[in-house]
């Protein structure tokens, strides 16, 4: 064989023979993966990722930072407009039920007789209400 068809591996520096048509860089694939770590380890600004980092002792402590109230204003002003377009643009058929909802439903409910508003009054006049109690329709005259 010629000395042209041996290739020098770049990681272990082994004369070896090309296996592909390309040119080769590595005799193997191990050696291929050794020197990719090798390059991901060398020193990247002249420290290696093994090393540990020390600070120095002269560097001031971070400043910290307390409330003020320019800041407590600006949050409380942000939450107030935040709230107020949502209620401005809520439904009212979207807005949740408050404990004032559920006690005046409650009452209502709690009633004997309840209108139906989908029933046109009867002829004298009375309009059609439900008793819950005994499950029946009766008609009432109301002023």
């Amino acid at each position: 064989m010629k000395d042209s068809e041996f290739y020098i591996c770049k990681y272990c520096y082994q004369e070896f023979t090309p296996k592909r048509r390309r040119v080769q860089k590595f005799c193997s694939n191990t050696c291929r993966s050794k020197a990719h770590h090798a390059r991901k380890t060398k020193k990247v600004s002249g420290i290696t990722k093994s090393e540990k980092l020390s600070v120095p002792d002269n560097i001031p402590a971070p400043k910290k930072e307390g409330m003020s109230m320019a800041g407590v204003g600006n949050a409380a002003t942000g939450t107030l407009a935040a709230q107020a377009l949502t209620k401005l643009f809520t439904k009212e058929s979207n807005k949740p039920a408050t404990k004032g909802d559920l006690i005046q439903l409650v009452e209502k409910l709690n009633g004997r007789y309840h209108l139906i508003t989908n029933m046109n009054p009867n002829f004298k006049g009375e309009y059609p209400y439900f008793d819950l109690v005994d499950g029946i329709l009766i008609y009432i005259k109301t002023m």
